[in-house]
């Protein structure tokens, strides 16, 4: 059978619909295994069959990241020089998976596979979570440097006040990014922790040894400059070791109560969490910022609508600004909201002009509850969508691939330049389009010739993106 290497210019008179960009994406948390794995202890077999799942379910909804939390408390969901393995994946910290296998590295592999970017979610000050039943492991923080981590409430909390705290944080995130081939690291809401009841944090030695170096903030304003240097310095090192790893950063929805008018809210993230979010967005010391709008629509004391429309109009530097969703409130055990709020925000998100939704999280996604799974499948997210290109980043488009035609058969190989994340596969029959988004390691396609009565194939294009989101030129076949 003879092969027919197809036209690599797009004819003038065809130009393919463009693809939706949208960051779709959904947190898997790790904590108190809240999405994965199930429980303490499972084998690593199950581990991965439930990891698998969760892509699958990813991939289903069309979504293209998932953000997976790797560090919950100064411990590691993978094998870590640096800190110990994590209670959540073997039930006991500092006990490695037996057999053994790297859980991160099968974590990125499978993901890719699936045409899904894997960004890691770091708790950057953490240090102990009131669920963990177990010891601390004889290399946790804890236990090795006592003097950085405090006792608070419940919790154990390294003192953002200490440079060695900060350092430990850009240590382990060097670390993975030089091990592990991530598209992202992510960091939540969790700064100085949220308050206790008349408990003030303990940070008088640190906060005195910064006055005896000539120190002349106030305490709040320290503390506030503490977590603005960590920021900083993280958003420097990640694109120091490979700039093209995205930094995401998920803070508490409401910046300051009163602000903007008719916004309130028992948390002053500002003032409580010592956490000046809008500056770090204004400043643009991360790459996309994806406030946790977690209430509903009709909530008018924390607006869904006025509240997403201040982030973007603080978004000076033009970031990606990806709202946050508390999906899991249609758990009917947890808030029980109809699916259709979620597809209000999803749509009001949209309309409002900013590049996506994050989804909290993945568990509500794997239980469908309320038809939430389904109402998403079938309606906002049917259709396939692209990542939103990051041109602050990388602005370089891989080459156009090459394009074979076999039968019904076209198989497309990547033409130079930037490796392919995804390709884009259209397809005309008469005047109707048809589009695909598939993972890089997917080189062919049975396209049949007639869709239906009356309308044959008369046009196939395929278009390479990377991992940034940048496009190739399309290269096609038509008739």
């Amino acid at each position: 059978m003879l092969t027919a290497v197809l036209a690599t210019m797009l004819p003038p008179t065809v130009v393919p619909p463009p693809v939706r960009r949208e960051f779709r994406a959904a947190w898997v948390a790790t904590v108190d295994n809240i999405d994965w794995p199930s429980a303490r202890g499972v084998s690593p077999a199950q581990q991965r069959a439930e990891l698998i799942g969760i892509f699958e379910r990813a991939r289903e909804l069309k979504f293209n990241v998932v953000i997976l939390q790797v560090r919950p408390s100064a411990d590691a969901l993978y094998p870590s020089s640096i800190e110990p393995w994590s209670e959540y994946l073997t039930g006991r910290q500092g006990t490695p998976p037996s057999p053994a296998y790297d859980p991160l590295a099968f974590a990125v592999e499978e993901a890719h596979k699936r045409g899904l970017l894997l960004h890691c979610w770091l708790n950057p000050y953490r240090a102990n979570h009131p669920s963990q039943k177990g010891p601390l492991a004889a290399n946790h923080l804890g236990v090795t440097r006592p003097e950085l981590v405090k006792k608070y409430g419940r919790f154990l909390w390294m003192d953002p006040g200490e440079p060695d705290v900060q350092a430990r944080t850009l240590a382990v995130t060097r670390d993975i990014i030089r091990r592990y081939d991530i598209d992202g690291i992510h960091i939540d809401d969790y700064f100085y922790p949220y308050k206790e009841a008349n408990l003030d944090f303990p940070d008088g030695p640190s906060f005195a040894k910064y006055q005896n170096q000539g120190g002349t903030l106030a305490r709040d304003d320290w503390r506030r400059k503490n977590v603005d240097d960590f920021v900083q310095r993280l958003y420097r090192l990640i694109k120091t070791e490979r700039k093209s790893v995205q930094f995401g950063i998920s803070p508490f929805g409401v910046y300051r109560p009163g602000i903007p008018a008719g916004i309130r809210a028992g948390v002053d993230q500002y003032a409580d969490l010592y956490a000046d979010a809008k500056k770090w967005l204004n400043e643009g010391w991360c790459d996309y910022f994806a406030p946790q709008l977690y209430w509903p629509i009709a909530q008018k004391p924390q607006s869904y609508p006025v509240l997403l429309k201040y982030w973007l109009d603080e978004n000076r530097r033009n970031r990606h600004l990806i709202p946050g969703n508390f999906t899991s409130r249609t758990n009917p055990a947890d808030g029980n909201w109809r699916a259709s709020e979620v597809v209000n925000q999803i749509k009001l998100t949209r309309q409002a002009g900013a590049e996506g939704n994050i989804h909290f999280s993945m568990k509500s996604l794997m239980r469908n509850y309320n038809g939430i799974t389904d109402a998403l499948r079938g309606g906002v997210y049917s259709e396939p969508v692209l990542l939103p290109a990051s041109p602050w980043l990388d602005e370089t488009a891989p080459r156009m691939p090459r394009l074979e035609k076999t039968g019904s058969e076209f198989r497309w190989s990547p033409g130079g330049g930037d490796a392919p994340m995804w390709w884009v596969v259209w397809r005309r029959y008469g005047t109707r389009w048809l589009t695909q988004v598939l993972p890089s390691n997917q080189l062919s396609e049975t396209i049949v010739s007639k869709a239906q009565p009356g309308e044959p194939l008369n046009y196939v294009g395929v278009a390479a993106v990377d991992r940034n989101g940048n496009q190739s030129s399309v290269a096609s076949w038509s008739r």
